[in-house]
């Protein structure tokens, strides 16, 4: 299958590249990277550079593909403007999806995110109603990440009412890779107060990645939204009782399947995916949070 992912330099789009390729599908990467022009080394993607927030540089690169995995995006609020945030985010979403309803493409994996309910960069801070947190969720965004991200879903809705193609929304919890597990999930591993507002939930980007494989795969019928969460927490602690030090009865504690459990449930696309997560914080991470030797 010919695949097109954008945003395929990032820590996402790499680990979602190689995965394409890996389960053998002919690859189109994207990006806002310059091309080199030597000779493509056997094995890897092939790349061209387009801005998908013009919309002719989207069609130019959605043309001919069988899918596509939309993951470019500016991946959090507080770097850039917010108007450039939501900007960026939901012209690129609306540029590559028409594109794709207009090419008649039957597949669209697009790269959601954990924050969508709102309670992750909220001005007016508030908790999530319940935990593990799932796609049932209520969805109060506040900040122009999240929004576009929610706005971002809405577009999918659209798209499967008007034209036959398929969607699939994943919202990745915080996704961590070998570079980066001891830096941003080592403080968490030695102390369980060291809060965030996923509740201690966290992905690998490989196995994110086999999950975005999966999603490209799928013959699901009109639009899903999974959570793509670790089903462990950041340290192993008892779920229960650390949400109920932390929060006391701020948030309601539904039903888990482990006593390590994390805050955000991915069991929707453990069923209806068939993903199944390999990896864990445990691979990268001692007891006391510090890397493990690479072997």
């Amino acid at each position: 299958m010919k695949v097109l992912i954008t945003g395929a330099h990032g820590k996402v789009g790499r680990a979602a590249t190689q995965a394409l390729l890996d389960a053998g599908h002919d690859v189109l990467a994207t990006d806002l990277t310059r091309p080199g022009f030597e000779r493509r080394a056997e094995g890897t993607a092939r790349y061209q550079m387009a801005d998908l927030t013009d919309a002719g540089e989207a069609f130019a690169v959605v043309r001919g593909v069988d899918a596509v995995v939309h993951v470019a995006a500016i991946p959090e609020p507080t770097g850039n403007p917010a108007h450039v945030v939501f900007r960026t985010n939901l012209m690129a979403t609306f540029n590559v999806l028409e594109a794709a309803v207009r090419f008649g493409v039957k597949r669209f994996v697009n790269i959601s995110s954990e924050t969508v309910p709102g309670f992750f960069f909220p001005e007016r801070d508030f908790l999530p109603d319940y935990a593990p947190v799932d796609e049932e969720h209520p969805a109060h965004p506040q900040d122009p990440y999240a929004l576009s991200k929610h706005f971002g879903e809405q577009l999918m809705n659209a798209a499967v009412e008007r034209s036959d193609i398929r969607c699939i929304s994943l919202r990745p919890s915080w996704v961590q890779n070998e570079g980066n597990y001891e830096q941003n999930l080592g403080p968490q591993v030695r102390d369980a107060s060291v809060l965030s507002p996923n509740l201690w939930s966290y992905i690998d980007a490989y196995d994110l990645a086999d999950a975005i494989v999966l999603a490209t795969e799928s013959d699901l019928p009109g639009h899903e939204v999974f959570y793509i969460a670790s089903p462990d927490n950041v340290g192993g602690w008892d779920f229960g009782e650390i949400l109920h030090k932390y929060y006391g009865d701020k948030i309601e504690l539904r039903s888990t399947d482990r006593p390590d459990s994390s805050g955000i449930s991915s069991a929707k696309a453990q069923r209806m995916l068939g993903w199944t997560p390999k990896r864990s914080w445990r691979d990268y991470l001692d007891a006391d949070g510090n890397a493990l030797p690479r072997g």
